[in-house]
């Protein structure tokens, strides 16, 4: 994922919208009197165990993904984390650190129902909530009270319980609201020092027991939760070499084949384990629809490399057992402020690529979980490229997530929106 919104921040901000969303209407339930005329009281619900009326319990993966419409990353705030090893700044509070502190540490205010609600009554279907795990499983022991050793200094498997129970709360802001949302382990990945879920075999052999423990407790706690809620098993996986784009290109030479068959692999038997340890958790995880990332969650666009479709070829199904109830998440960031044919062009394959080695190869749906500009794209320039990215995505049954940017830094805490014009252009396709 990026965190570069938080830097385009003061750039996006002038563009505000004076709308605010100050409140939401509450659902009541409605009974009828019964024959001693004594009203009849409503069961009660696990919170997310609602289902629309005539909705079927559990829809596939493909039906789930074209419901959906479009998302939006609640991001730099559940994944909020010190990432870097060298340097604990959050950990080393001289105090005991809350999951508030997490939750703002970069920049962001803390989440309110009413910002989720601004999103529903604009018309979005779902929202993705990264979640960083790693600060909270077990102890971690500092040295110095900022270098943290991951060999050494890392106790136990428990995940803080103060900590699932706010991640518990902002999932039930999404599933209150009637909308989608996509519960992921997030910046456990990627290329800080402080990732510890690696793409290879040796990584994957130093990691599954914790990894698996995870998935364990969080598949527990959700497993009343009803068919709106997926779970997403990883996001931005790198090798050793932490490589984007395709695996090993970080490497010597840029590509290295032995070290890149085992990073496909590594992520095909976390996929696996995943797959396997949520169905275990039995309830309303046996047909929980599931969302599993390639490589990187790299998308394949381009064509200055042979290998950058490789993360798409390689990806396996991980599960076979009770199909139609898995996904697989891509991401993809462009430069808005070059759009037009050449990028509608480059657009159309990148749409082309997934049907052909996802949709068809494997027979599931594709989500695009995070996409944006990571060049300082304005919001009208942005507005230009999401209308036309967005109806390719609903027009190839993909639902599409844009990372942050929308509503950001305070504007979240009114709420309002930081980018009016995107927001219409993504919403123009669902109309």
């Amino acid at each position: 994922m990026r965190i570069f919104a938080l830097l385009l921040l003061p750039a996006v901000l002038v563009a505000c919208s004076d709308d605010v969303v100050t409140g939401y209407d509450m659902h009541s339930h409605h009974t009828r009197p019964v024959d001693n005329q004594e009203e009849q009281k409503p069961q009660e619900q696990q919170p997310g165990t609602e289902t629309e009326p005539g909705e079927e319990l559990f829809e596939s993966a493909a039906e789930a993904v074209v419901k959906m419409g479009a998302g939006w990353n609640l991001g730099n705030t559940l994944d909020s984390n010190s990432g870097d090893t060298e340097h604990m700044w959050i950990e080393g509070y001289n105090r005991k650190v809350t999951p508030t502190d997490y939750e703002t540490a970069w920049g962001q205010p803390v989440t309110t129902r009413n910002l989720i609600h601004m999103f529903k009554a604009a018309g979005f279907g779902a929202i993705r909530v990264p979640v960083t795990w790693y600060p909270h499983i077990g102890k971690i022991t500092l040295h110095d009270n900022e270098h943290w050793d991951m060999s050494t200094g890392w106790e136990g498997t428990e995940v803080d319980q103060a900590w699932m129970n706010r991640v518990q709360e902002v999932v039930d802001y999404v599933i209150d609201e009637g909308m989608y949302c996509i519960l992921n382990v997030h910046h456990d990945t990627g290329a800080a020092s402080t990732a510890w879920l690696v793409a290879g075999e040796e990584g994957f052999e130093a990691a599954k027991t914790r990894y698996q423990a995870l998935w364990k407790q969080i598949a527990q706690r959700f497993r009343d939760y009803g068919p709106r809620l997926l779970f997403e098993s990883y996001n931005e996986m790198l090798d050793k070499y932490g490589s984007w784009c395709f695996a090993t290109f970080a490497s010597p030479g840029n590509y290295n084949a032995e070290d890149a068959a085992s990073a496909y692999s590594g992520i095909n038997s976390y996929a696996r384990l995943f797959v396997d340890t949520v169905r275990e958790t039995g309830g309303n995880n046996l047909e929980r629809n599931l969302v599993v990332n390639t490589y990187g969650a790299c998308s394949g666009v381009g064509t200055w490399n042979n290998h950058l479709l490789d993360p798409l070829k390689y990806l396996d199904l991980p599960e076979y057992g009770t199909p139609g109830h898995i996904a697989v998440q891509v991401h993809t960031y462009w430069e808005t402020k070059n759009f037009g044919t050449s990028m509608k062009n480059e657009i159309d394959r990148f749409y082309s690529n997934l049907n052909t080695f996802i949709v068809t190869r494997l027979g599931v749906p594709v989500i695009i979980g995070e996409w944006g500009d990571d060049k300082g794209g304005t919001d009208s320039q942005i507005a230009r490229f999401a209308e036309y990215f967005c109806a390719k995505a609903r027009e190839n049954h993909i639902a599409p997530f844009m990372w942050m940017c929308l509503s950001d830094g305070n504007d979240r805490a009114v709420p309002r929106w930081s980018m009016p014009e995107t927001k219409n252009a993504i919403l123009s396709a669902y109309k």
